[in-house]
């Protein structure tokens, strides 16, 4: 999370300024998008195509709260997810697993105590599917479903998982599952339509539009959002990039629907950051934190099990 800077005009630069002055109006009782689409205007932000303009439940969620209300139930989200952590995945991973992927958890959902991180609807969202990655039960999904789709209310991008849950329910046979996340993006779909309506409705014709999202700018994009937003910027840049795919080997070596599930939904997102995000879109890979990295603490078993088969084909070649 960026610190907001102060141009000469006065005004607070970056994102996380917009998002507090837009929830300052908010809480004053100003409506949603009003305030949302004057401050854009008055930032220099576009307000075209409408997913410019973020869903306005964060904000509803700190008028009545608070950013540091919004902050304190982050922590206890990294906390439900560091319990499912735990009593979830005891027939995959070991004791000593546990404890140093707890402590990653822990690491990376302490940045909730930054003072900015209660405006940051894409760490908020990346929590919220972390709880929703480790809480999953096939006999017991509704509460992670409920994670999901409060990540869902937040950032419209957490979609993708969604839909990755919805094809692995599918394949499962898994009916009354696959009904319940499609519901779920059924009422998603019809909340964007909503949203759309409301900024259309507010647009001037002088706005500002999105320069787009085709940049092509390949995986160098979530690298750099991992060496900016994790501790890995605190690494030498020649070790930073293998220690962020490094999680990767860890999550394919864990194996089980949880680690399936998580290697395809991290590199899914980091494909489609690779696509479509803008160098300015690092920021995206919140969306796969904290618990992309609590891959790590498996990487030791993913690598001795690459090893391993590396050694069965050069045996079998000799």
């Amino acid at each position: 999370m960026a610190q907001a800077e102060t141009g000469a005009t006065g005004r607070a630069k970056g994102d996380m300024a917009l998002y507090s002055r837009v929830a300052a109006r908010v809480a004053a009782g100003e409506g949603y998008y009003a305030a949302a689409l004057a401050e854009h205007r008055a930032s220099g932000y576009p307000t075209r195509p409408f997913v410019t303009i973020r869903l306005p439940t964060l904000a509803w969620a700190q008028a009545a709260i608070g950013a540091d209300g919004v902050r304190w139930l982050a922590l206890a989200l990294v906390a439900g997810a560091i319990a499912a952590l735990w009593w979830r995945s005891p027939a995959l991973a070991s004791v000593e697993e546990r404890i140093i992927a707890a402590a990653l958890l822990a690491a990376g959902g302490g940045a909730a105590l930054s003072r900015l991180a209660g405006y940051d609807h894409d760490f908020i969202a990346g929590v919220l599917l972390s709880l929703a990655l480790l809480a999953y039960r096939a006999d017991r999904w509704w509460p992670s479903l409920l994670a999901a789709a409060a990540a869902l209310a937040v950032r419209e991008l957490a979609a993708p998982f969604v839909l990755l849950w919805l094809a692995f329910a599918f394949e499962q046979h898994r009916w009354r599952e696959a009904g319940a996340v499609a519901g779920l993006l059924a009422l998603v779909a019809a909340g964007l339509v909503a949203h759309a309506h409301a900024v259309d409705a507010l647009r001037l014709p002088g706005d500002l539009a999105s320069q787009g999202w085709n940049a092509l700018a390949g995986y160098g994009v979530p690298l750099a959002g991992l060496a900016q937003l994790t501790g890995l910027r605190h690494v030498p840049a020649m070790l930073a990039a293998p220690l962020a795919v490094l999680p990767l080997l860890g999550w394919a070596g864990l194996g089980g629907r949880m680690g399936l599930f998580a290697l395809l939904w991290f590199t899914g997102l980091a494909t489609g950051m690779a696509l479509f995000a803008r160098p300015q879109n690092y920021y995206w890979v919140e969306l796969a934190l904290p618990a992309y990295a609590i891959g790590l603490a498996f990487a030791p078993r993913g690598l001795t099990e690459l090893f391993a088969r590396l050694a069965v084909q050069t045996s079998k070649q000799i």
